[in-house]
């Protein structure tokens, strides 16, 4: 199973594109719909809102008057909190149920407003965001759905920025204006399904391109699955992405800091279905003494290529890609020597589907890097 969160400001329009994705086969679990379960007539959570928000939030015959309790809920930070604190842990129960009762392949897309203020963003595969400009949303609210003006600006204002909101995007849909084309999405959700299903990884071009200024705010967001995949351990971006200005791979490296290979091998299905297939035991290449042995996984997005490295913490191996990432921050002439080197590579083995000839050409110059690395551990510049 695929999850994937969808979210947005109130008016974006995250509703069309739960419903073009439904239309291409997606199950998807409504939030709003499941707020509005748990607070039907004879409910525990209505009973909790009339008490705390009084009588004068029913309608007569005893359902919920939403447009009063939002007026009452929407006025201060207090009040949303109290209404959050009794809908939440019912929600999520439900949501829980939901899920679950989808089918193993499914790709499950849970349309969540409030997916940022509540910090899910790394419990899904993948995150899809909505954006509509606030004037916008305003003049939705308004003309179509009738909302007084101040009540609409008032869940505006209430909500997380468009900020917020795109540090947490792996997607980024624009619906301003036309209605967003989610075609390739969809391609993306049920290749990314296939290969979490059969605990496969995405492959892609070897090639080396000009360093990417998203890679940063990408790898941010992987870290955060990663690591609460492994229980909250320390996870930490390496390898070319880590360093500013450096042509790379687009390809993610990350590494995963354990105790003991006993405890990678324990989380080994756990990244599995986190998005994270196991490809098997390696050993680095040594630069020095001492055992170079890791685990070694990939990413399953086909949209987003990672390898993921789970070392022993405080190991050889893990010590030297933090020293060898450092080192090439800090030395702009090996930086450029090093991009000078990959890209040449790059070109001349762009035939190497494995990158195994190319990993091999590194060799001399990653050899003589040993002693350049150790100069600078100890305060000197090579």
């Amino acid at each position: 199973m695929l999850r994937v969160g969808l979210t947005g400001g109130i008016g974006s329009g995250k509703s069309t594109i739960a419903r073009l994705l439904e239309e291409r086969g997606a199950v998807v679990v409504d939030a709003d719909k499941l707020a509005r379960e748990v607070l039907e007539p004879g409910t525990e959570g209505l009973k909790e809102v009339v008490k705390a928000f009084g009588e004068d939030v029913l309608h007569d015959d005893g359902t919920l008057n939403r447009g009063a309790l939002a007026a009452k809920a929407f006025a201060s930070e207090e009040a949303r909190q109290t209404l959050n604190g009794i809908t939440h842990p019912r929600i999520g129960a439900l949501t829980g149920r939901r899920m679950a009762e989808a089918p193993e392949d499914a790709i499950v897309v849970h349309d969540i407003p409030l997916l940022v203020e509540r910090d899910l963003a790394a419990a899904y595969h993948l995150v899809i965001v909505v954006y509509a400009d606030a004037g916008t949303r305003l003049h939705r609210l308004v003309s179509s759905r009738g909302m007084d003006r101040a009540d609409a600006e008032n869940r505006i204002a209430a909500q997380a920025t468009d900020e917020q909101r795109r540090a947490v995007a792996d997607v980024w849909l624009d619906n301003s204006g036309e209605v967003p084309d989610v075609t390739g999405l969809w391609d993306r959700l049920v290749g990314f399904e296939k290969n979490v299903r059969t605990q496969s990884y995405a492959s892609g071009s070897p090639i080396v391109v000009p360093y990417d200024e998203r890679w940063p705010a990408q790898a941010r967001r992987v870290a955060r699955r990663i690591s609460l995949a492994a229980g909250g351990r320390h996870v930490e971006h390496i390898g070319s992405t880590a360093v500013p200005g450096l042509a790379a791979k687009d390809v993610l490296d990350f590494q995963l800091a354990v105790e003991d290979m006993e405890t990678a091998d324990a989380l080994r299905d756990t990244l599995a279905q986190a998005g994270f297939p196991y490809v098997g035991p390696y050993v680095d290449t040594p630069r020095g003494e001492g055992d170079w042995s890791k685990r070694l996984h990939a990413g399953a997005d086909p949209g987003r290529r990672v390898n993921l490295h789970v070392r022993v913490e405080g190991a050889p191996n893990w010590r030297w890609a933090v020293d060898f990432r450092d080192w090439l921050r800090h030395d702009a002439q090996a930086r450029d020597e090093y991009a000078n080197l990959k890209l040449e590579l790059s070109q001349r083995f762009a035939a190497d589907s494995g990158a195994f000839a190319y990993g091999e050409a590194k060799e001399p110059w990653m050899e003589a890097a040993v002693k350049r690395v150790e100069a600078y551990k100890g305060g000197q510049v090579s």
